[in-house]
């Protein structure tokens, strides 16, 4: 660390670019099992967000897992610095006054809390996409539940390895019983208040 010299003395701040935005980056911490809606309801959030104005990155689990993170499996070592590299990430954009949108498992309580440790709880919103085992197997999206009962995939988050919901979230929104739009309209007026530059 005596070679490394920090310049975050001499470069633009989080307040400036915040002010060029004309809105206060957060980061929105989406969470739940595979299947409960996690990249549909932030991808209708991104675009509601960015047709109302805001300037917006959406960060989601396969695409991150295809490119900065392509050298990591899916023990909990690794899931762990997965979430460890995608909250630094956060936070570059946070600092660049830019709204993040993560769409990731992150199954334990741990996990999630290490990146809001990262992030700073002040600038953290966990959303908590809520959607029984039964719902996320019946839609299987990906056909992973299928491959993790055949015993094709091990690890996974719901079958044999834990989820761990949240206790205090700042949204959750049931998809068993919200559609997209629903989800998307509530969480997009939940956040207003948040992300407006008032």
């Amino acid at each position: 660390m005596e070679n490394i010299h920090p310049i975050f003395d001499r470069i633009l701040d989080r307040n400036d670019k915040q002010g060029f935005l004309n809105q206060k980056s957060k980061v929105l911490w989406f969470t739940g099992l595979s299947g409960s809606g996690k990249s549909t309801i932030a991808a209708y959030l991104e675009r509601k967000m960015f047709d109302a104005g805001y300037f917006i990155q959406l960060l989601d689990g396969d695409n991150i897992r295809s490119g900065i993170n392509n050298n990591l499996g899916f023990s909990l070592e690794d899931r762990q610095e997965n979430v460890r590299r995608i909250a630094e990430i956060s936070k570059l954009f946070l600092n660049a006054g830019v709204i993040c949108l993560n769409s990731f498992v992150s199954p334990t309580k741990e996990i999630r809390q290490m990146a809001k440790d990262i992030i700073g709880p002040e600038d953290f919103l966990e959303i908590y996409i809520e959607a029984s085992l039964e719902l996320c197997e019946e839609r299987d999206v990906k056909g992973l539940y299928k491959k993790a009962r055949a015993g094709e995939i091990k690890g996974f988050t719901g079958i044999d390895s834990p989820y761990e919901a949240p206790e205090n979230p700042f949204l959750t929104i049931n998809t068993g019983k919200h559609s997209v739009e629903e989800s998307g309209e509530m969480l997009f007026q939940s956040i207003l208040k948040h992300v407006q530059n008032k």
